[in-house]
This record gives structure tokens, C-alpha cells and sequence, in this order.
């Protein structure tokens, strides 16, 4: 049996436009890109120039930090370009795909014959090692560091989520192999939901013989792999932990061994309040977006559309690309034409209030089982203020830290103060929900992100 933990705090934010169980199918423009800032804490050093061609799971760049972390290509095709921006600080490396596709072929693993090493090895070689991070820092993972544990989230639960057991049907055994080519390395957490038909396959499948398996039952971040972190095995300096909170990253993996060549396929949603026919559509990682997009919405609607969940998400257009972790691209009322006459004064029975300031508290009493779904805008409604010790973090944040206090010390740099309360620990996701409920309006996300490199620096 999987052990329970159930989890008290935290925030649902039911939403408008969650994608529908069933798949679109589209015709690819061909062209590709992967972008480096999808790998935090790496810095690229590319290894294509415009012109060549490439196989998929040919390396378009590597971590200059660590060479032997290449990034493969998802498709093969011909280099069009190597997009740099300021400082010639690379933006991303655009392929043109063939109309035929070339794999490079790694051949096929018999992963219960091999050990750990080599299971790093095969991961590096074929160019997807870096799709790994770590905590402390919640950057891509240094593979010469041999971690205590490695974690793994299959829980999706912020807004509008991507759900993995839809996107994992059929190919139940390609994550298991991933989660043994895993153990080989350290001992094995995977998060799970209440979510049974996808228990049942992968028990079936053995998975209870590598890995150690745990239900979180809780509210959104539930699912996300530093809470899990916290609550299973916490982290102290000095010590690292490798963190999978994409587990399509597992599927990944376990097409490589199972197949011998790189996939880097993943079903994303299609959703939000502004979509017309919010449903699923296999992805490679880094397609264009602009097939997905064209006659999704209403162009006349001015929208923000992004590259993720609402939450942890990036802004991008219909000419970017999907993200290496982006399970869901979403769209959104922009809410810049907003025209709210005696705007806070009013009732509002259709906006989403945490704190009962609107009367759409109402609409939601505990006892209904189906809540109220919001369409929400990208409005802050605010300015930045100074920040209240209101406790309103502790509320949304299920981890044995004192959020606020930890935002404070990473605000003024007191680094020993920061290590005390456990910075270690969390990454820019485990605050969003606070940043998202702050009163403060704080971009506490970037202020973490910030914090933890300026660590990572200092103990460098």
C-alpha cells in the first residue's frame, strides 16, 4: 500500500476552459526551437551553426558549466538560426524540420541489467540528462553530484492542468522503465493523486519494486515536487536531491531505453476561458505555437497567452514555442479594456475572491461539491505595496517553513538568515499561490528565483 499524506493547506482555483478528454490533430509548419531558458541555471554553448543538419537527438547546445549536458534536437532538419539577444545571450536555436524524420538511434537498454553510471550516461549521451533539476537552487541538476534521493511528482494540480493519467494511457511502461532506469541512480519518491485507473497500471507493471510511492491528498501545490520534498525527505545543507515535477520527463526516458532513440513528444492542453474548443494535442517540445493557436480564439479579443499554467507560466505569442517542461499553453482575457464603472464598490458575483471581499464567496459554500468556475484576467488589480506580515502565505503554503519571514530575509540578503528558514528547500513555484493571493502584490516568484541565485553564487 502507498502511504497517504494529507495535506490541510493550500488553494483551488477552479477556472473556465479546462480542456475536454479528447485529442486535435495538427498539421505541423515544420519549424522548431529550443530555448535554453526553459533549463534554469543553464548556460548554453551551442554546438550547431546555421546550415548544418541534425538528426533528433543530435545536440544543438551544452552546459558550458558541464559540456557533457547536451540538449538534443526534437526533430531533425537544417539549423535556420541561433536567435541571440542582448550580450549575444543565446535565445534559442530554430531547426527546420525534414519532411522524412532521422532518429538518431542510441539502441535499445535492457535497464534492469545496468547501473546507475550507466543509466546517467545513456541519458547524457542521448541529450536529455539536463531535463533533471535539483534542489537546493531548482536548477538543472549537476550530474556529477550523486544525489540522496530522487523525486518524482505525477500529480498535476494547478489551474487548468494538463492531466498526466490522460496524457500517460498506453504508455504506462514507458514510465515504469523510467522510474527503474531512476532507482538505478537513488532511491525513488513518486507523488501520485487520487487517481486509480493509472495506480492500478503501473502496479501491475511493478512499479512498487522500484520506487517508493505516496499519495498527496490536499489542495493545489500539492503536487508540487518541493512540497513533496518537504514532507517525505526535507532537504539540509549540504545535501541534494534530484526533482522531476514534469513527469512527462519520466515518459522521456523511458521511450529512450525502451526504444533507443529521443522522443520528446508530450500532450498538451489546450485551455482557458478564451479558447473556443479547449482540448488536448501531441506536441514535440519546442513546435511552434502558431499552428496550435490560429482560429482558437476570437482575434479581436485581446488576450494573454501563455506558455504554461496560470500560475508558474511565461507570456509568449502565437510565434513562439512550446516549453521543454509546458504541459498546458493557456489563453486568457488580457483585461486591459477592462471598463469597470464604480469597479471595487461593486458587489462582484463574477470574480474570484480568496479573502470574501466579493460576494461571489456566496456562489461556493463548503458544502458544494462543484465549485464555481472563474473566468479570470491578467490584471494584478494593484499596485505594489509594502509587505504585510498578514500570514496570508502560511495559509496557501503546505511546507514547514515560515514563508513570509523567508521572503523578507531574501529581500534585505541576509543569507544566514535565509538558510535558517529553510531556502534549501522551496523554489519559485512553491510560491506562487502566495503570490497570487498576496495583498502585498509582490512578484515573489522572481524575488525566489533571484534569492536562490544569488545563493547558488555565494556557495559556489
Amino acid at each position: 500500500m502507498a502511504n497517504v499524506i494529507k495535506l490541510h493547506k493550500g488553494l483551488d482555483i477552479h477556472l473556465q476552459g479546462k480542456a475536454e478528454e479528447q485529442l486535435i490533430k495538427l498539421q505541423s509548419k515544420g519549424l522548431y526551437a529550443l530555448v535554453p531558458d526553459d533549463f534554469e541555471g543553464v548556460t548554453p554553448k551551442v554546438v550547431v551553426k546555421e546550415g548544418d543538419k541534425v538528426k533528433a537527438g543530435d545536440a544543438l547546445f551544452v552546459n558550458k558549466q558541464y559540456p557533457e549536458v547536451k540538449f538534443a534536437s526534437p526533430v531533425s532538419g537544417t539549423v535556420r538560426e541561433v536567435v541571440r539577444g542582448e550580450r549575444r545571450k543565446v535565445l534559442c536555436v530554430k531547426v527546420e524540420a525534414d519532411a522524412q524524420q532521422v532518429q538518431v538511434d542510441f539502441g535499445k537498454k535492457d535497464v534492469a541489467k545496468m547501473n546507475g553510471q550507466q543509466v546517467i550516461d545513456a541519458l547524457l549521451e542521448a541529450g536529455i540528462f539536463g531535463y533533471i533539476n535539483q534542489l537546493p537552487y531548482a536548477v538543472s541538476t549537476n550530474p556529477t553530484i550523486q544525489p540522496k534521493a530522487i523525486f518524482v511528482s505525477a500529480l498535476r494540480d494547478k489551474p487548468l492542468a494538463a492531466d498526466f493519467q490522460f496524457e500517460a494511457k498506453g504508455q504506462e511502461q514507458d514510465f515504469v522503465t523510467g522510474i527503474m532506469a531512476l532507482s538505478k541512480i537513488a532511491k525513488t519518491h513518486v507523488g501520485l493523486g487520487i487517481q486509480p485507473d493509472f495506480q492500478t497500471e503501473i502496479r501491475k507493471l511493478g512499479i512498487d519494486q522500484y520506487a517508493e510511492l505516496t499519495i498527496f491528498d490536499g489542495k493545489c501545490p500539492a503536487g508540487n515536487v518541493g512540497v513533496q520534498v518537504n514532507h517525505i525527505d526535507p532537504v539540509n545543507k549540504g545535501e541534494v536531491v534530484w526533482t522531476i515535477g514534469d513527469p512527462t520527463v519520466v515518459l522521456f526516458i523511458g521511450r529512450l531505453f525502451n526504444t533507443g532513440k529521443v522522443d520528446l513528444r508530450r500532450r498538451v492542453a489546450l485551455c482557458g476561458s478564451e479558447v473556443k474548443s479547449p482540448a488536448y494535442v501531441d506536441m514535440l517540445v519546442g513546435e511552434e505555437l502558431s499552428t496550435l493557436l490560429s482560429n482558437s480564439y476570437d482575434a479581436d479579443h485581446h488576450v494573454r497567452i501563455i506558455n504554461g499554467n496560470v500560475l508558474t507560466g511565461r507570456p509568449t505569442t502565437k510565434e513562439g514555442f512550446l516549453g521543454a517542461h509546458t504541459s498546458e499553453i493557456t489563453v486568457i482575457p488580457e483585461g486591459d479594456q477592462a471598463d469597470e464603472m464604480l469597479g471595487w464598490i461593486l458587489p462582484r458575483f463574477k470574480q474570484f475572491s480568496v479573502n470574501r471581499s466579493y460576494f461571489s464567496w456566496l456562489q461556493n459554500p463548503w458544502f458544494c461539491s462543484k465549485k464555481k468556475a472563474y473566468a479570470l484576467d491578467a490584471r494584478i488589480k494593484g499596485g505594489e505595496r509594502h509587505m504585510i506580515m498578514s500570514g496570508e502565505y502560511d495559509k496557501v503554503l503546505p511546507m514547514d517553513i515560515y514563508g513570509e519571514y523567508l521572503i523578507k530575509a531574501i529581500i534585505t540578503g541576509d543569507i544566514d538568515r535565509q538558510e535558517a528558514l529553510g531556502i534549501y528547500e522551496v523554489s519559485p513555484e512553491d510560491f506562487a499561490l502566495a503570490e497570487f493571493v498576496d495583498s502585498s502584490k509582490l512578484e515573489l516568484q522572481r524575488i525566489v528565483r533571484e534569492g536562490l541565485n544569488i545563493l547558488r553564487k555565494e556557495n559556489a
